[in-house]
């Protein structure tokens, strides 16, 4: 009798413990409408300066674009991000004014967008100056965004937006990768919503959409 005594006693402290963990997860955890109701923002608490300086050394991405004179792309007006090179704070129409753009859309855990980039690269180097390779890291996770880019070895401007609101601002639909072809005027030429495999596939879909 004893020992049964003593079984049903540690089940039942065993039965309590859990009901309290359950009830603590429960409360912990946000509620649907809490979480739907955040707002996304452009980067995680955890990426400090002091926390992205290492990431950032490994990247050694190059300044982000100052625009070369112009009202730059009308949708864009207003739109601020963060540059991912130094995280200072870049007027994103004035960025892009004055040359034609090829704007790239990606995230650091999409696989498509980490085969794309190394050609974007090249695509750039090609080019040199009569096109602006721009993309934009659309992930509030800074960190990971930078290291992607480190492990790629790609040295491309990156525009940190966690809020999307680039892609908002033009109407790029929700995938990722895409591209967008401006005009140096400023307006869209095209929106690619897909990936590219190589440079001579970048060049033949910015040469057809800026004729």
């Amino acid at each position: 009798m004893r020992t049964s005594t003593a079984w049903t006693l540690v089940v039942l402290a065993i039965l309590g413990a859990l009901a309290v963990a359950l009830v603590s997860e429960l409360t912990d955890r946000p509620s649907p409408s809490t979480q739907s109701s955040a707002a996304p923002r452009t980067h995680r608490d955890a990426d400090t300066p002091e926390a992205l300086a290492e990431p950032r050394r490994m990247a050694a991405l190059p300044p982000c674009p100052v625009g070369a004179g112009g009202p730059g792309p009308q949708r864009l007006r207003d739109v601020v991000v963060e540059c991912a090179s130094d995280g200072s704070d870049v007027d994103v129409a004035a960025a892009l004014a004055g040359r034609p753009v090829v704007l790239n859309l990606w995230a650091y855990w999409c696989g498509p967008c980490a085969d794309e980039l190394p050609a974007l690269q090249e695509y750039q180097r090609r080019v040199g100056d009569a096109v602006e390779v721009v993309t934009v890291h659309q992930d509030e996770n800074e960190t990971a965004g930078l290291l992607r880019m480190a492990e790629l070895g790609v040295r491309l401007p990156v525009l940190q937006d966690g809020r999307r609101s680039i892609a908002a601002a033009l109407g790029v639909p929700n995938v990722m990768p895409a591209t967008v072809v401006l005009r140096r005027d400023g307006s869209v030429a095209r929106v690619l919503p897909q990936p590219f495999t190589s440079a001579d596939e970048v060049a033949a879909a910015v040469d057809t959409a800026l004729r």
